[in-house]
């Protein structure tokens, strides 16, 4: 396990999910543009993505259990082929329901990639290796913003509408090769177990059951869904039209967004290796940055400043990173024959709470626009910033559950012996631990 042939696998398998990333988040990019093209209102909009994030949500419960069953590079393979043909829809539409259709079929596709990638690893590597492998598979996957950003919002900007969707397309076209060619399910061909309705439904209730799986959940509920708002719908129009910041100016701010993630993503790894029984609080530590940040734009007087908008997609983007501790919680708490099964139900909690918080601020947006209190502008600074404070009402629920449930995962830890001591307890070690050593290492230096 871990030889070359696994990392190419991998890889491969890394580019299948970061081409699905810049499916989508092309959307993002292009509001302005689809605002004019269909003649959209804010909800409207906001119901491009709501559509693509509720057909993912809906599809991982389904998509874990296949990938259990069927494995994960047959899945990767209908993934892409799903999004190629969802772009070209995309890319010839001329009315709402049509460019909905398109995006319907791009979140079908994007439905079936990731869960699939990740179940590659422990086929391939060694568990010790799944902690930092399962971040880099978020943050390399997360260039795929970069690509939607930098070369496609070009694209769009240069070429139009459908010459720069069928060009999305055809990275889905390359997926389609790569996955046939390269990816396979593990070193050997293994027999599946043929599991039927009722063992399917047994292994479904058995990973809901434990509450490591929950905790999983709504660890992913609640720091995954703010990024995902920003960069996949309401980020752009609210960094341009109400921040008043050039697109320029925005296209470098949603590039910092993948860099911190990249550069964060390994860190984290590290810390959830080397600190399995504190992977909650690092969960809840992100929480509260960004609720912290979010909370100071939206009370500063007049358009934020640059900085403090800079601060915020920092903590927007330590979101994706973190929510990818939910998925070792997946990890850990199964056995390997229903990862993939708890992996989905862990994945459904931020999308989830990404298309609520997205379909609630364009209901906000168009509602204060209809009653006059936003002027002429749809999308006012006033009425942005009521809008966006929707999400730290989402943020508040999901660290609350994230609080309830790992009350019951400790409480289970502690009758196997496994006791998770206070955080002032381990920090007062932590404090004596190194006066010692620098004690000991003064003395050394005196004794020579």
């Amino acid at each position: 396990m871990g030889g070359r042939r696994a990392w190419v696998v991998w890889g491969t398998g890394v580019v299948a999910y970061l081409i699905a990333v810049t499916q989508r988040t092309s959307f993002g990019v292009a509001g302005l543009e689809a605002t004019e093209r269909y003649s959209a209102g804010a909800s409207a909009l906001s119901i491009f993505t709501v559509v693509q994030l509720l057909v993912y949500a809906a599809l991982q419960i389904p998509v874990g259990v296949l990938v259990d069953r069927v494995g994960p590079r047959l899945l990767i393979l209908a993934g892409a082929v799903l999004m190629a043909l969802g772009q070209v829809q995309l890319a010839l539409s001329e009315t709402v329901g049509a460019g909905i259709a398109g995006r319907l079929l791009v979140g079908a596709g994007d439905a079936l990639t990731f869960i699939s990638v990740l179940r590659l690893l422990p086929a391939w590597f060694e568990s010790r290796r799944i902690p930092v492998l399962t971040q880099l598979t978020g943050i390399i996957g997360q260039l795929g913003q970069v690509v939607s950003v930098v070369p496609f919002a070009a694209l769009l900007g240069a070429a139009g509408w459908s010459t720069a969707f069928l060009s999305a397309a055809g990275l889905s076209a390359l997926a389609v090769v790569l996955a046939v060619a390269v990816i396979r399910d593990a070193p050997q061909r293994q027999p599946r177990a043929k599991t039927g309705l009722r063992q399917t439904g047994i292994s479904l209730a058995q990973a809901w059951r434990q509450p490591g799986t929950r905790l999983g959940l709504w660890s992913h509920f609640t720091v995954q869904f703010p990024g995902t708002v920003f960069v996949l719908i309401w980020g752009y129009p609210y960094l341009v039209r109400a921040e008043g910041v050039d697109p320029v100016g925005a296209s470098a701010l949603m590039t910092l967004f993948v860099a911190v993630g990249i550069v964060s993503g390994p860190m984290l790894g590290l810390y959830v290796s080397r600190h399995p029984l504190r992977r909650s609080t690092m969960v809840l530590a992100i929480a509260s940055g960004i609720a912290g940040c979010w909370l100071a734009v939206l009370l500063a007087s007049g358009p934020a400043p640059l900085w403090l908008l800079t601060l915020l997609i920092v903590a927007l983007a330590l979101g994706g990173p973190g929510s990818m501790i939910a998925f070792d919680f997946a990890r850990t708490f199964n056995p390997s024959s229903r990862m993939g099964t708890a992996t989905g139900i862990v994945n459904i909690g931020g999308f989830v709470a990404s298309l609520v918080a997205m379909y609630g601020i364009g209901v906000i947006l168009d509602v204060l626009y209809a009653r006059g209190l936003s002027g002429d502008d749809l999308y006012a600074l006033g009425s942005f910033r009521i809008a966006m404070a929707f999400q730290l009402v989402i943020l508040a629920a999901g660290a609350a559950a994230i609080l309830i449930v790992r009350r019951t995962v400790r409480r289970r830890m502690a009758e196997q012996g496994v006791v998770v001591p206070p955080l002032r307890e381990v920090l007062a070690r932590e404090r004596a631990r190194r006066r010692a050593a620098r004690s000991e290492g003064t003395n050394e230096g005196n004794s020579a």
